[in-house]
């Protein structure tokens, strides 16, 4: 499994660096769109709607969605959409927390419309970054933290791994892992400002956000993972060996991406 994973991870990633980098707005923005409508079809069925014309429904509902956002954007203040997600992520944290005695979300409907503030507001936050000078920079380093997160926390809770994190949702993260995780956020953000050479103040507080998107993203993880095991699925679906379906690859993004962008943006008027 691990080596699947590994060659997986290893073409994924020079694919997902070679969009950000080697795509220029318009075509990345179209990325952005098939990404989050190939995970809107897989978060269909983490909903409960198993059936294809349930699926292809959801599908056509996000693609309009994504659509008023194309229109709308140059209007449309992406902090709300961005502050409006952070705020249900502080549920979510409730949810996580509280599962199984909490099952507020477990309709169809109700999972089915936080698919859409899990997704939308992921790609508000990659399109922004997209658009800002140096914003390429900005999503390699929050791809940078959150492979970091994950990386850091396997391999550590792997060796040191004993007090579980979240039983019932995960059994098998635990508190080592996370720290671990953490660690490496940290060490990848101070890496980050002493290459850019940022001041002592900015690395601080680089610093500070690195370590809450490594949370967060953590949280994003959890998030899904206790969706799946609601729903008796252990993938949200088998498109990419070893790792499941995308969202499985970009749930830890979904969470991370707003807050950080939003701590950027603090950093900057700081």
């Amino acid at each position: 499994m691990l080596k699947q994973r590994l060659i997986t991870a290893a073409i994924l990633a020079p694919l997902a660096l070679l969009g950000v980098f080697g795509l220029p707005f318009s075509g990345f923005v179209y990325l952005m769109d098939a990404v989050i409508l190939v995970a809107a079809w897989e978060w269909a069925n983490l909903s409960g709607y198993q059936s294809t014309k349930e699926r292809w429904a959801y599908v056509v509902v996000a693609a309009v969605l994504v659509a008023l956002a194309h229109y709308y954007l140059p209007s449309i203040s992406s902090n709300i959409v961005l502050q409006f997600a952070v705020l249900f992520w502080c549920f979510a944290l409730y949810a996580v927390i509280r599962y199984p005695a909490i099952s507020g979300w477990g309709s169809r409907f109700a999972r089915a419309l936080i698919g859409f503030v899990v997704l939308l507001p992921c790609w508000f936050a990659f399109v922004s970054m997209k658009a800002v000078d140096g914003g390429d920079l900005l999503i390699l380093l929050l791809f940078l933290l959150v492979w970091g997160a994950d990386v850091g926390a396997y391999f550590t809770g792997k060796r040191f791994g004993r007090t579980k994190l979240a039983p019932d949702v995960s059994p098998g993260k635990t508190r080592e892992g996370l720290y671990g995780g953490l660690f490496a956020c940290l060490l990848i953000a101070v890496s980050y400002a002493l290459i850019l050479g940022y001041e002592l103040s900015q690395l601080i507080l680089l610093a500070v956000l690195a370590f809450i998107t490594g949370l967060i993203s953590v949280l994003g993880d959890l998030f899904e993972s206790m969706l799946k095991r609601h729903r008796g699925i252990k993938d949200s679906s088998q498109l990419l060996p070893g790792h499941g379906g995308v969202l499985d690859r970009i749930d830890s993004l979904t969470a991370a991406a707003p807050l950080f962008v939003l701590g950027m943006q603090f950093m900057v008027l700081a």
